[in-house]
């Protein structure tokens, strides 16, 4: 146990999902904790998540496994699909128990909303401090942050975990940083089983699969949500949002043109379909550093490292963030060590992150091939694997044999363990150097 005059206080700017993990694990280690989060309530937006073993034993860790398989989707296939005929192109039967042996962890599909509540909940509960309503326009030395009101909050760490569109990341880099298009663009869709009378489709959202179907410059993925309750799709296709415009309501009638000539059973469900979003996808160039040179500022998530959605990293990565740093914080027991111990996350995370975020954009590529030559050997390929144990890099990473290990296989608690052990937070030698490698 930490002794109670070597508690930090630790100040978060952000309420998602990173914000809320970050909360659970400083508070789990022991430190006191308070969040402020611009808006008012935490109102159900958003939609689909797909928490992959990384991330789901991280919620089991913090005590949410009940609460979280209550109102999740665990998948027992994983398929893809050419998007003109439906052929499935590669397929993983009883995904849902391949996934628990061999991560000791769950698949589980959820809508955002649903965590984001178990998550604050908890945090809560923990004693952490939720201010509502409270906007952060910088964070100056010190740490403080200073709210839009002209009120100063002192603490000894400040946590920017407030998204994309961060005031933190400006703070830290000392300039305007606008997240930067990527050329793609988001229809999200969330179906309700008790609106849908279609009994294939019915049959669909009862018995929770993942569906992607690959196709020129689009691709789409489907999945159930909250026990085989909902439906979530997501679309994604080249972006013609203007420039300066992040997300739109959507034209159902333009989407369903977009998408003609897919697979009928995706385009039967796009018959469901009465509203639709259009979300342009951003990204954003890495950065030097997530922290401050005092090590008393840090960032984490979408933050310093969104990520497109094609494979499902972007919530999975900012809580292993949450659960490095919380799990390093869990070491500290004076003050003078915490420099050492953010400078470990970010030895720890910068690398991880930044190289999953490269990933995604080739899996954006292996998902998005026109129809020609390169399709044709994608799916050659596709086809030697079919029915046998994948034996090669994987057009699909999400049942890769070299990338789904590296990225489900990733315990952050372990991770923190370990570089305490190797580069003990309680000695005084300098670790500025060392590398990920090393830790």
């Amino acid at each position: 146990m930490i002794e109670r005059n070597a508690r930090l206080d630790i100040i978060i700017v952000g309420a998602g999902l990173g914000g809320l993990a970050a909360a659970v694990s400083c508070a789990l280690a022991h430190h006191r904790v308070v969040i402020y989060e611009a808006s008012k309530e935490l109102a159900e937006i958003g939609a689909g998540l797909q928490i992959t073993p990384n991330a789901s034993r991280l919620l089991r860790r913090w005590g949410l496994e009940a609460e979280v398989e209550a109102v999740a989707a665990e998948p027992t296939l994983l398929a893809v699909h050419r998007y003109s005929n439906g052929k499935v192109l590669a397929e993983e039967r009883d995904f849902d128990m391949k996934m628990r042996r061999k991560y000791g962890a769950p698949f589980l599909d959820m809508h955002r909303a649903d965590l984001q509540k178990i998550l604050f909940n908890k945090a809560l509960s923990l004693g952490v401090r939720a201010e509502l309503g409270f906007r952060v326009s910088r964070v100056v030395s010190g740490p403080e942050v200073v709210l839009e009101s002209g009120e100063r909050v002192h603490g000894d760490l400040v946590i920017g975990a407030d998204g994309l569109w961060s005031k933190c990341r400006e703070s830290m880099l000392g300039k305007s940083d606008q997240p930067l298009p990527t050329g793609d663009l988001a229809y999200r869709i969330v179906l309700e089983l008790d609106k849908i009378t279609d009994p294939e489709l019915r049959e669909w959202i009862n018995n929770p699969q993942v569906h992607f179907w690959l196709g020129p410059y689009s691709h789409a993925v489907g999945y159930s949500l909250r026990n085989g309750t909902m439906y979530n799709i997501v679309m994604l296709c080249p972006d013609d949002l203007p420039k300066d415009v992040s997300r739109s309501k959507g034209s159902v009638g333009e989407m369903k043109a977009l998408f003609s000539g897919w697979d009928p059973i995706l385009t039967r469900f796009l018959e469901q379909v009465d509203q639709v979003d259009k979300w342009k996808l951003m990204h954003r160039e890495e950065v030097q550093s997530w922290t401050n040179v005092e090590k008393n500022f840090v960032l984490i998530g979408d933050s310093c490292h969104p990520m497109l959605p094609y494979l499902a990293q972007g919530a999975n990565s900012s809580l292993e963030d949450a659960a490095v740093l919380g799990g390093l914080l869990s070491y500290v027991k004076s003050k003078e060590q915490l420099p050492r111990a953010i400078t470990l996350y970010e030895r720890l995370r910068k690398s991880r992150s930044e190289k999953i975020v490269r990933e995604t954009f080739h899996q954006r590529d292996a998902f998005h091939m026109p129809d020609g030559e390169a399709q044709e050997l994608r799916d050659s390929l596709f086809a030697s694997q079919f029915g046998k144990s994948i034996s090669c890099k994987f057009p699909s990473r999400w049942t890769c044999p070299e990338v789904q290990p590296w990225l489900y296989g990733y315990d952050s608690y372990h991770e923190a363990d370990e570089a305490n052990k190797s580069h003990p937070l309680s000695s005084i030698g300098d670790i500025g150097s060392a590398s990920p490698q090393s830790l």
